[in-house]
């Protein structure tokens, strides 16, 4: 059993906790420090935590494993940092960091004091997620030519003027930092690195906080198309189609952090011409977020590494990185 600390009692860092709290046998949340203890108290006291004077002091206590980072974006680095520093293991909730310079600093830290280090990209536990690659590998779906997807919501409508998710430094690109680097990671999951991007992104619907309205045209490396969209100023939807040579697949609701379902639709190759019925398939229900900690407990206990200096974790923050100066610059903006 991995003894965490959760680090962050807001909405998402309560969520984590509630994934695994007394329902796995691989992880569960000792202790915890927040910015606010005083309204993280009657969670920490429903649930067995017991509460840090700070960050400081959970690296310091000997009887916790790992910690688990639901903090704002920006001190994700040195907060990883400073847990390598002590020997604990650490999940950070996405996006890893807000550059490729910080992301790799963070995993060449795990990596120098061997300590395990993940991210939160949950949609990878997705089981729809996990078939559709399976049909590329299997070849079920021919060649991935082109991804496009949304990722959409009234994010910018749920946090007063003022608030951190609405600093320019901590939300670039608006709907990228919170939603879109969701979708980043599953299209490098399906398609590979991504070489090339060009974005726009503008603040249209308030006149304050994070831009609300971001677009982006991307390239892979491995010769496929995409794009994506993400608006923070309108209803919750969100939506990602693969498009290969023998058909197309699709997920997509207005939920995400439920078991998706996965709609089909292939080419009849005995006659191309006949416009064939997508197939809705559903899959037993799963908790991403449970699947996510629990993989993370196992490679501790394995291990066994996860975000590496090379890996798709830090490439994220660079694609992250080029989106904002392609956005800036009004220029395409090539990744190595």
């Amino acid at each position: 059993m991995i003894k965490a600390a959760i680090v962050g009692m807001g909405h998402w860092g309560q969520n984590l906790v509630k994934s695994v709290q007394g329902v796995s046998s691989s992880i569960q949340f000792v202790a915890g420090a927040t910015r606010t203890p005083a309204k993280a108290a009657d969670f920490a006291q429903l649930h067995h935590i017991k509460m840090g004077d700070s960050f400081e002091a959970l690296l310091a206590d000997p009887e916790i494993d790992a910690v688990v980072l639901a903090t704002p974006h920006s001190m994700h680095t040195d907060q990883i940092v400073a847990a390598a520093n002590a020997g604990k293991h650490v999940f950070c909730e996405k996006p890893l960091a807000l550059d490729s310079v910080s992301a790799k600093r963070a995993a060449d830290a795990a990596a120098q004091h061997n300590i395990v280090l993940g991210v939160g990209y949950n949609w990878r536990f997705q089981p729809a997620l996990q078939e559709i690659r399976r049909m590329i590998d299997d070849g079920r779906l021919g060649k991935v030519m082109h991804i496009e997807g949304n990722f959409c919501g009234p994010s910018a409508y749920r946090f007063p003027k003022g608030h951190w998710r609405h600093e320019g430094d901590e939300s670039p690109a608006g709907g990228m930092t919170g939603r879109g680097v969701h979708v980043i990671d599953a299209m490098m999951y399906l398609a590979g690195p991504i070489d090339q991007v060009t974005a726009q992104s503008l603040r249209i619907a308030q006149d304050f906080g994070s831009d609300d309205t971001t677009s982006m045209l991307l390239h892979f490396a491995g010769g496929s198309t995409g794009y994506l969209g993400t608006v923070i100023a309108t209803a919750e939807t969100w939506r990602m189609q693969v498009f290969g040579s023998n058909g197309w697949v699709q997920v997509g609701d207005v939920e995400h952090l439920n078991t998706w379902e996965l709609t089909t639709c292939m080419i009849d190759r005995t006659n191309v011409t006949n416009k064939q019925r997508p197939v809705t398939t559903s899959f037993p229900a799963v908790s991403t977020e449970r699947a996510e900690l629990e993989h993370f407990a196992d490679c501790i206990t394995k291990r066994q590494a996860i975000v590496t200096p090379d890996g798709d974790a830090v490439r994220n923050a660079a694609v992250l990185e080029a989106i904002i100066q392609s956005s800036t610059t009004h220029t395409t903006v090539k990744l190595a």
